[in-house]
């Protein structure tokens, strides 16, 4: 089974309105641990786009227009290099999850890139998995154990589970590679993996 780490920065929260700007993931060998490939692309924006961008997203990622003008490619270029690598390493449903902070977020930035239907067409995993919810689950048994506070009071965001496990936060401004590094730390001093000799 497969891990598809991933991770997404926007220029706003607001599907209908912002843009995805980065988007990052790692596959990994959910048995070994073994990281098998990793893919980062920044998308130029249009300037229609980017006028729309909301100032506060922008202090948490750090995007400028010319970063993204410079480095950026377009979005149906991100989209072909994303669907051409899931289809040399055969990822499909029920071989392979996709494993995020918060999923419904990325899950719907994705879909902006890539529809639905393609993805469907495509065989993608429609298995979403989030961190959060992982951290959630074991804090409740320690705490049904006596072993630890329940979730609420320690805080469950990437950080905060980071810090229950003595990791440095997420590295800042925040960026999508950054952030599947980070989603990975937590994930393997939580869960590990199930075979790693």
């Amino acid at each position: 089974m497969l891990g598809i780490f991933l991770d997404t920065e926007t220029n706003g929260l607001n599907p209908k309105i912002h843009s995805l700007v980065e988007i990052a993931y790692q596959l990994v060998d959910l048995e070994s641990g073994k990281r098998i490939e990793t893919y980062s692309g920044m998308i130029a924006l249009s300037e229609e786009k980017w006028a729309a961008s909301d100032p506060e997203s922008l202090k948490i990622n750090g995007f400028s227009w010319e970063e993204l003008q410079k480095e950026g490619k377009s979005a149906e270029e991100v989209a072909e290099g994303m669907v051409a690598q899931f289809a040399r390493f055969n990822i499909k449903r029920k071989e392979a999850v996709f494993i995020c902070q918060n999923p419904s977020f990325d899950r719907t930035f994705l879909s902006q890139l890539i529809e639905v239907p393609r993805q469907e067409m495509l065989a993608w995993p429609y298995h979403w998995l989030d961190l959060a919810s992982m951290y959630w689950a074991l804090a409740i048994e320690r705490m049904k154990g006596n072993n630890g506070p329940p979730p609420w009071k320690t805080g469950f965001s990437k950080d905060q589970i980071a810090a229950h496990y003595k990791i440095a936060p997420e590295e800042k401004p925040h960026r999508a590679r950054n952030g599947v590094a980070h989603l990975l730390l937590c994930y393997e001093a939580m869960l590990g993996f199930t075979n790693t000799q």
